[in-house]
């Protein structure tokens, strides 16, 4: 809950808006936790004292401040959230160490296998985009391919079972809001139902979720805020520039 009060859990600040898909894993987070915050806007192109001061190696966002303390990387800032308020809300890690193990796998995976293709896609043209949605798509397959086959999610509703867990926070920051906008900026198909059914029905009851829906970004302000910011990028490639 994005609010100027603050709780028994200290003052929680959060740098950033949740049309970024990393600070809304975060925003999601604090909202499941029950977590009462300050939401500060950051502009990309003119970077505040605060967030240079607060992340001063890689100078981006989110930031949580908890108690005047600075917590920088999103899944990071996730596993932090689920240790400090632990006994609020759900938990995000599985209590198996096997199953906390699959999901970390996961999350990385999202991270590190995911996140160049949505780059790709987002910076492409022409056949280089062409390339990028096919080497995203191969990706969220396997992702499908999980939800059918392992044991940790096979016939459950969430990655972290019953209730939305670690996995479902890093997945969801993306795939259920900005991948959409993404598919419309670049006329792309990524997700799509007939190739991941499960995966597809778990965007579904995921939006749905009523905590999580209080927290998602305006889905025609994502989509604008993206196209600005790909034409900006396609236009600074163009000759003379």
């Amino acid at each position: 809950m994005a609010t100027e009060a603050f709780g028994e859990e200290g003052q929680v600040k959060l740098l950033g808006a949740p049309e970024s898909p990393f600070v809304l894993r975060v925003c999601i987070a604090l909202a499941l936790k029950g977590i009462n915050y300050q939401l500060i806007p950051e502009n990309p192109y003119n970077k505040s004292e605060l967030l240079l001061q607060s992340n001063p190696v890689h100078k981006k966002v989110p930031v949580l401040i908890h108690n005047g303390k600075p917590v920088c990387e999103s899944m990071i800032i996730v596993q932090y959230i689920d240790e400090v308020w632990g006994t609020k809300g759900p938990n995000f890690m599985p209590k198996d160490p096997y199953d906390r193990a699959i999901a970390r796998f996961w999350a990385a995976f999202v991270d590190d296998k995911l996140l160049p293709c949505i780059r790709g896609v987002f910076c492409g043209q022409g056949e280089a985009l062409h390339k990028a949605a096919e080497e995203l798509v191969t990706n969220i397959v396997l992702i499908e391919e999980a939800l059918k086959t392992s044991s940790c999610f096979s016939g459950k509703p969430y990655f972290g079972g019953d209730e939305i867990g670690f996995l479902d926070i890093a997945l969801g920051g993306f795939l259920a809001s900005f991948l959409k906008a993404l598919q419309k900026a670049t006329d792309t198909v990524l997700i799509d139902p007939e190739i991941m059914p499960l995966l597809c029905a778990w965007i579904d009851r995921f939006c749905e979720y009523d905590t999580v829906k209080e927290v998602m970004p305006d889905p025609a302000k994502q989509l604008e805020i993206l196209s600005a910011g790909r034409a900006t990028y396609l236009a600074s490639l163009s000759p003379g520039n």
